[in-house]
């Protein structure tokens, strides 16, 4: 056991520095089953977790936490193995502590990792509270035996369950610490909405030792969240253990993006802020938390905290809903739908090979329209030719795209282009959906998988889904545009949707993106809509690459996705965090000397980038950041004002 108990090293003014992912090193282990319980390796493959536990106490991370993260009675009942709750958390500790002893190391703690019981507490979840207090209670009960220095509560949505678990904590063992962390979707809210501040004052008022965020996003986001607790609660103790990033699939393998150098300016930084714990969660391995080591050891580093601003909260405002939600009603009205059956105003400016320009604009949380109105007719005014409205961008519950669509159509006369997910969709709702769209008089569509649920707002929720991509661009383009459904029956009248598809241009398997783009133009795609692309030779690369693999030039009109940067911050946390972006170098340095007007600087990048590509593609795919639909609109002068 520690010479020093863990409460008292909370004391110190030096941050303590945990581990990083069991569960990610455990998937690349290669010899185990991925579809068996993480949990049971304890007792099944000891040596794998003894191993992982070696190399993270060889990294320099003094804070070791147990693998028993789904070791509760409800989640080992899925394996069959409640019966072994007991055994399975009193091994993980003896294995934690193991592998400290072998280390010689003196002062390293252990930590009986406790995670959410995976459905959510009534009345928002399914399971009562009476249920999961007993669910709790067991495994609570079987680590505190086990003698762990703390318990770490992460990766927890539902506050409710989080603060349930800190009441069953105090009763069974009040002298072992709580570290009890939350993650937070996207927008920077939990489950059902509430905000850092709130989570904060909550944690803290039921006697959490320690309060934080782990998983969520990458450093970028875990900064920004953790910043806004210690704003709303500035005496508590805080700890950070964000994601490498966010993943994504590379040979069937989930791979994330962040590198130990980013992470490395990220420890330093929240040791700056004054974080006592700082560690990983998914994809961080021991080279991320030898890099963070590193970095929090060295006193003459340099690190440069990007400190965000915080408005006051009125004492009106409730907990949970952002000031800047508009509240009002909107009267949507009874507007017949528009269109006859022919080709939209986009397919036939494809057709004639002229540039076009849509704008990406997400709907409200709200059902008050107005504020996003204005925002569009200053993009209309601005000269874009669409506008795409995103469907429930990053699985956030937000008001219906067909609703903004229909609305924009019918109060700006602008054409519209429908964000359609195929995921949360089975085919029977796809069709109707579609014949439903073109009822209101939608015409454009774009046709994407769509955001996982976990990452959202209600990460239980279903999320099957029927049909890929491209056998969705294949139903509506050769089935409904002929008059039939799926099973080939008559829908009365053909349907006239113009589909266009997803393209990274910046993928790092480029066969694999061609392949899979080659689908969707044989499905019958009309045009693609590119990610964000801020190195024209990408773009060059690719198209190169696809002439020589597909023996011709691609022809698909392609919208290039340009994105105007807001600030340096913005800049690095889309180079180190957002898959298939890369930005060079000397764009980081620009953004990092214009200083405060890293804004306007992003605008005059971009309007460059439009200019040096505009012979490799047919439009513009703006995406503004944060919502600042003027700098959309400044990007777009430059275009119309060259026209």
């Amino acid at each position: 056991m520690p010479a020093i108990p863990f409460r008292q090293r909370l004391e110190s003014p030096a941050p303590i520095l945990a581990d990083g992912a069991m569960g990610t090193m455990l998937h690349a282990n290669g010899s185990l089953p991925i579809d068996s319980c993480f949990d049971f390796f304890n007792i099944s493959r000891p040596d794998v977790v003894l191993d992982i536990h070696r190399a993270y106490l060889k990294s320099g991370a003094e804070l070791i936490e147990t693998n028993t993260f789904s070791a509760n009675r409800h989640k080992l009942a899925e394996f069959g193995l409640e019966d072994r709750l007991a055994e399975i958390n009193h091994a993980g500790v003896a294995l934690a502590r193991q592998a400290i002893a072998e280390s010689g190391r003196e002062n390293v703690y252990v930590a009986g990792s406790i995670g959410p019981l995976g459905t959510g507490l009534q009345p928002y979840g399914r399971m009562k509270p009476e249920d999961a207090r007993a669910f709790m209670h067991d495994q609570i009960a079987a680590l505190a035996g086990a003698n762990v220095d703390a318990f770490i509560f992460e990766t927890f949505n539902d506050l409710a369950e989080l603060l349930l678990g800190i009441e069953i904590a105090r009763e069974i063992a009040p002298h072992i610490p709580t570290i009890c962390q939350m993650t937070f979707g996207p927008d920077d809210r939990t489950l059902i909405g509430y905000m850092p501040a709130r989570v904060a004052r909550d944690l803290h008022a039921a006697g959490a030792d320690v309060i934080g965020v782990n998983c969520s996003g990458g450093p970028a986001q875990i900064s920004r969240v953790i910043q806004a607790m210690m704003h709303a609660v500035p005496d508590a103790r805080y700890s950070a253990m964000p994601n490498a990033g966010f993943p994504q699939s590379i040979g069937g393998r989930m791979m994330y993006p962040a590198t130990v150098e980013y992470f490395a300016d990220f420890a330093a930084s929240l040791k700056a802020l004054g974080a006592t714990i700082i560690g990983g969660c998914c994809g961080t391995t021991p080279r991320h938390i030898a890099a963070m080591r590193a970095a929090v050891d060295d006193p003459n580093r340099k690190t440069t905290v990007f400190r965000i601003s915080l408005p006051r909260k009125t004492d009106t405002q409730p907990d949970g809903i952002d000031p800047a939600d508009d509240t009002a009603q909107t009267d949507l009205g009874n507007t017949p739908p528009q269109g006859t059956f022919r080709p939209s105003e986009l397919a036939r400016k494809l057709a004639a090979r002229d540039f076009v320009v849509t704008v990406e604009m997400a709907p409200p949380r709200s059902h008050n329209l107005d504020r996003l109105i204005d925002n569009a007719r200053l993009l209309l005014n601005a000269g874009a030719t669409t506008l795409n409205i995103a469907d429930s961008p990053t699985a956030r519950m937000r008001v219906s795209a067909w609703a903004v669509c229909h609305m924009l159509e019918n109060r700006l006369g602008i054409e519209t282009i429908l964000h359609f997910p195929t995921r949360g969709r089975n085919l029977l709702r796809i069709q109707g959906d579609l014949l439903g769209a073109h009822a209101l008089g939608l015409r454009n569509l774009f046709v994407v998988m769509g955001d996982p649920t976990r990452i959202g707002d209600y990460p239980d929720a279903n999320d099957n889904f029927d049909i890929a991509p491209s056998g969705l661009i294949k139903l509506t383009k050769q089935k409904m545009n002929a008059g039939v459904d799926q099973a080939g029956n008559s829908i009365g009248q053909p349907t006239s949707f113009t589909v266009g598809c997803a393209l990274n241009m910046g993928a790092d398997d480029i066969d694999k993106e061609i392949e899979v783009l080659r689908k969707k133009i044989e499905s019958g795609a009309d045009f693609a809509l590119g990610q964000a692309v801020f190195d024209p030779r990408q773009a060059e690369a690719f198209l190169k690459r696809y002439e020589e693999v597909e023996g011709h030039a691609l022809e698909l009109p392609i919208l290039m996705g340009v994105m105007p940067l807001n600030s340096l911050k913005h800049a690095l946390y889309l180079h180190n965090e957002v898959p298939g972006i890369t930005i060079p170098d000397a764009i980081l340095k620009r953004i990092e000397g214009a200083g405060e007007d890293a804004a306007r600087e992003g605008v005059v990048i971009a309007q460059e980038l439009l200019r040096d590509m505009r012979g490799m593609i047919q439009g513009a795919y703006i995406i503004p950041a944060y919502g600042k639909y003027d700098n959309a609109a400044l990007v777009i002068d430059s275009i119309t004002a060259k026209a």
